[in-house]
């Protein structure tokens, strides 16, 4: 009597594309989207494509299932303290893994925006952190509880505090409590704090709106907007100016500003 054949494993990430726009979904619903290196991996492998993917303008990160994600897989983490070692090496390797994954969606040349509709916790508050835009159903919520457990939430800081201001990210580091979607977009953790019937058509706003702009201008102003941020005044205006300079000379911003000019649509060529 021949075995049932096995069900295939569900993927860890999916990605849908239309109008420009990628969405990539975590898939992990039953781990609440828990980061394992496996999808860490996954994931900036398919940010590494987006970027050299030119008929896509947008990204929109999700999540299945009732949580975004719910930050590290702590199973698999404490699983490597079996190792000779007591897990060190497999811990420096997922938090490398974890640190270059948040770099990807920084460096990503494409805006990604986090539909965040439950749970963004530890890593996962880092991930909502990294992207550039964050659209949260109103029922969400966000925490850095590593405190909680004996583990501060280390690198979420990274992300966090350059994204909220300092008292506002050691709040959450230091409490470890869960924030409401509203007191999110109070401190500016998110963009937009919306019904949950509503959360999809906010998140397509933004999407559909960045896909209509020029794919070259978008992707210099983001790489600008991440740089200066790390330089002194002075130095942070020179770059900028120079940054101005070579999108002058582009040929979308002659046909931007041409256009303008002649009270007529744009025809981007994304050069």
């Amino acid at each position: 009597m021949s075995q049932p054949a096995e069900k295939p494993a569900e993927p860890l990430l999916l990605r849908e594309d239309a109008n420009g726009v990628a969405r990539l979904t975590l898939n992990r619903p039953a781990s609440r989207n828990s980061l394992s290196m496996s999808l860490m991996e996954e994931l900036a492998a398919e940010f590494a494509r987006i970027a050299n993917d030119r008929s896509v303008r947008a990204v929109v990160l999700a999540g299945a299932g009732p949580a975004f994600c719910a930050g590290h897989d702590l199973k698999e983490l404490t699983a490597a303290r079996n190792q000779p070692d007591r897990g060190r090496a497999f811990f420096a390797k997922t938090m490398k893994q974890c640190s270059a994954l948040m770099q990807a969606i920084v460096n990503c040349p494409k805006p990604v925006i986090a539909r965040v509709h439950g749970i963004a916790t530890a890593a996962g508050c880092q991930l909502v952190a990294s992207c550039d835009l964050a659209v949260a159903a109103d029922t969400a919520k966000f925490a850095t509880p590593g405190v909680n457990i004996g583990l501060f939430c280390s690198t979420p800081m990274v992300a966090l505090s350059r994204n909220v201001t300092r008292k506002h990210a050691m709040e959450m580091l230091l409490t470890g409590e869960m924030i409401g979607a509203d007191r999110a977009c109070e401190m500016g953790l998110v963009n937009r704090a919306v019904p949950a019937s509503e959360l999809d058509a906010a998140v397509a706003h933004f999407a559909d709106t960045i896909a209509t702009k020029s794919a070259l201008t978008v992707s210099i102003g983001k790489k600008a907007f991440y740089d200066q941020l790390e330089k002194p005044l002075a130095e942070a205006y020179d770059y900028a100016s120079e940054v101005m300079v070579t999108n002058m000379l582009a040929r979308d911003a002659e046909e931007g500003i041409g256009a303008f000019i002649e009270k007529r649509d744009p025809k981007w060529e994304d050069r």
